[in-house]
């Protein structure tokens, strides 16, 4: 009878068996270090699920037809049951459409392992004698001896400088002596997807996980990203005064779990050694809630989860957001849509200009002299990578960090295909647990592990499909390019066609259109997904009398944008206020418009966010937007496209164009303009890789 066994960062925590078509196991005891007795693995199990978001039953059950589809030797291939492969490599084959995938690793014609990557870790389904042929050959290289057993956690109220006690459950590996820490703050619940953390326990780190500020069952009231940098210094001080903690302590975790780990690195405090930091959030107005001074209608999905005192993922699911994103005045939405009110958002709807309980929890601001070994990691299409942009800017002159940027959403390294846009093969790693554990090792354990003189940022070109090592972001090799908006294009399939020019055109020109707050143009997502910046074939939203498009020429030879972008557009308006919405698009040989990266500002705050600056009709303001990042190579014949609008309906309240802007009650239809050419010369800043424009 055939083992396989189910490893995630290099430790087995199950031995499968599978018996004339029933599959038996034997998961890992973690507490006792040893394995339960054999049973029949069951659809109502969810350990493995838990543990590295693998469907073992699912992948056992069919490995014969897996293997049959195999024998065609084909590159790519459907199985009766529907899943679809592509080939890899010479031995592996990714699945396609499906977010964490169950990618094959085969030889001779076997399948020997099945692997499902993620954002942070990896889960290996591997054959009994074929370890040494997969990623666990590193693992077994760097960590020799076995791991260690968990102990059951004890739960602690550790009382901030304040008197509020905020829960906090700690789990030991069972060994002698002091140990470092990875400290892990949540608003999700501290016992919430624990099984994740025991393989830091299981290497030998005492792991903490806490309920931030208001959250299940930590006392004091519930206001996001406000508490975090004075919070996480009271609980790293609090770790190192325990007899089981040698002091040194790093912090992981995606998300709001990646801010609270920045707020803490800026209150400065000496035992925070090391971050391992996921598509962290960033500041209120240059990412959620407040992007570019907009109020982000997309993040009502999470706030509506965690309305209550615990987690609600139920609340992201809605058939009616369309009737709740137009309920005004917004003070009144929560009562609505949910029956009852929601104070964090009552009081962030109260503070429309960037003010001091904004620049409280921005965690940039407030960083000093000290900084804290980071490994960063984000996506293209991640919804908080503003945050993590924010990050790299605040690094850009500091050695010890290392940044990982690949084409993901905000749920990281999962997904080949992501709302009809399809990547490469190799898209997805294997290694990125493997990375964050050299990264702790090395800064708390102070092992000589090599990590710190590897690549300071590995990044992923789409497009041509590769993945790249740079000294720094923005890659130093880059240069700044110019695409300037043009005059009229010849594009007949979108309503408003301008050209997108190499040369500054010396002729003057004007754009308009009508901007209607009633019917804005939207911003293609789902809102119970919760993802906000994927990519969306915008090809019929283009063709709306709204939406301003300046493409290029079928491009000769290929271009290489690597970076963010700055869109500076001159504008004016009949109205005092509006917002501006800018895409980067590739648009291919049939049409198709694909969105890259985009960037939004209320234009009221075209200068800061502290005080409004309203417009005087007819004149000509410039305004600069800041986009997403984005690698991606434009291919010959394909076609860069900009373009302009000022609605983002799923993305951003609608600006009502009044001095109340995204929450007045009273609206009025805005005639905005666009200025190019001469002085008013509105283009795009990239920075380009390789030689040659063209």
């Amino acid at each position: 009878m055939e083992q396989w066994g189910f490893y995630v960062s290099g430790i087995r925590y199950g031995i499968c068996e599978k018996e004339e078509g029933r599959i038996f196991h034997e998961p890992l005891q973690v507490e006792e270090g040893t394995f339960a007795k054999r049973r029949e693995l069951t659809k109502e199990e969810k350990w493995y699920w838990n543990l590295g978001r693998m469907d073992v039953l699912e992948a056992l059950c069919n490995v014969e037809e897996y293997e049959a589809a195999l024998a065609a030797g084909k590159e790519s291939f459907t199985t009766p049951s529907g899943t679809r492969y592509e080939r890899k490599s010479e031995k592996e084959y990714a699945e396609r459409g499906k977010k964490y995938p169950r990618d094959l690793l085969t030889a001779d014609g076997k399948i020997i392992a099945f692997v499902t990557p993620g954002r942070d870790f990896c889960a290996i389904l591997v054959r009994e004698g074929f370890e040494e042929q997969t990623i666990l050959s590193k693992w077994n290289s760097m960590y020799p001896d076995a791991p260690y057993r968990v102990s059951a956690p004890k739960t602690y109220m550790v009382v901030m400088q304040d008197g509020v006690r905020l829960a906090t459950d700690v789990y030991l590996p069972g060994k002698e002596g002091r140990v470092p820490t990875v400290l892990v703050r949540t608003p999700y619940g501290k016992s919430s997807g624990v099984e994740m953390y025991y393989r830091f326990v299981q290497r030998g780190y005492a792991v903490v996980i806490q309920d931030v500020r208001g959250r299940e069952d930590s006392e004091g009231e519930w206001m996001p990203m406000y508490c975090e940098v004075e919070d996480g210094d009271d609980t790293l001080n609090w770790i190192a005064g325990e007899p089981w903690s040698d002091g040194n302590v790093s912090m992981t975790g995606g998300s709001y779990l990646g801010y609270v780990q920045w707020a803490a690195a800026a209150s400065g405090n000496p035992h925070l050694k090391a971050m391992l930091s996921s598509v962290c959030a960033g500041s209120s107005f240059v990412d959620l809630p407040r992007r570019g001074g907009c109020f982000t209608s997309g993040m009502l999905a999470w706030a509506f989860s965690v309305s209550g005192k615990r987690m609600d993922a139920g609340k992201m699911v809605r058939d009616d957001w369309d009737e709740v994103l137009n309920i005004r005045p917004l003070e009144t939405l929560p009562e609505k849509a949910l029956g009852y009110d929601v104070p964090f958002l009552r009081e962030w709807i109260s503070h429309m200009d960037y003010d001091a309980m904004w620049r409280h929890g921005n965690w940039k601001e407030r960083f000093g002299q000290r900084r804290v070994p980071a490994l960063i990691m984000s996506g293209w299409f991640d919804d908080n990578g503003m945050g993590t942009t924010e990050a790299l800017d605040l690094y850009h002159d500091y050695d010890e960090k290392k940044v990982i940027l690949g084409p993901w959403m905000h749920g990281g390294n999962a997904d080949y295909d992501i709302h009809g846009f399809a990547l490469g093969n190799n898209a997805l790693r294997y290694d990125l647990d493997l990375l964050c554990f050299a990264w702790i090792d090395h800064y708390l354990r102070g092992i000589d592990n090599g990590i710190e003189k590897t690549a300071a940022v590995e990044y992923y070109t789409m497009g041509s499909n590769e993945w790249k090592t740079a000294g720094n972001w923005p890659v130093p090799e880059t240069k700044e390019t110019i695409l300037y908006l043009g005059g009229d294009g010849n594009d007949a399939a979108v309503a408003n066609a301008g050209k997108l020019t190499w040369d500054q055109p010396g002729a003057k020109g004007t754009d308009t259109y009508l901007y209607d707050p009633k019917n804005p143009a939207a911003h293609i997502i789902d809102m119970s997904e919760n993802e906000l910046e994927v990519p969306e074939d915008y090809t019929e939203e283009e063709k709306r009398e709204d939406i301003l498009c300046y493409s290029t020429e079928c491009l000769e030879k290929e271009v290489t944008m690597t970076g963010d972008v700055l869109a500076q557009i001159y504008l004016s308006s009949d109205c005092e206020d509006t917002d501006l919405i800018v895409r980067i698009t590739d648009v291919d040989k049939d049409g198709r418009s694909f969105k890259l990266a985009d960037g939004v500002i209320s234009v009221r705050y075209r200068n800061q966010f502290s005080e409004p600056e309203f417009m005087k009709p007819g004149e000509v303001y410039p305004v600069k937007i800041r986009t997403t990042k984005l690698s991606h190579t434009f291919k010959k014949g394909h076609r860069i496209r900009v373009t302009l609008t000022s609605g983002a309906k799923n993305f951003v309240f609608p600006n009502r164009n009044m001095r109340n802007g995204f929450n007045s009650v009273e609206m009025k239809t805005a005639r905005n303009s666009i200025h190019r050419g001469g002085e008013y010369a509105s283009c795009i800043m990239f920075r380009q890789e390789g030689k040659g424009r063209l």
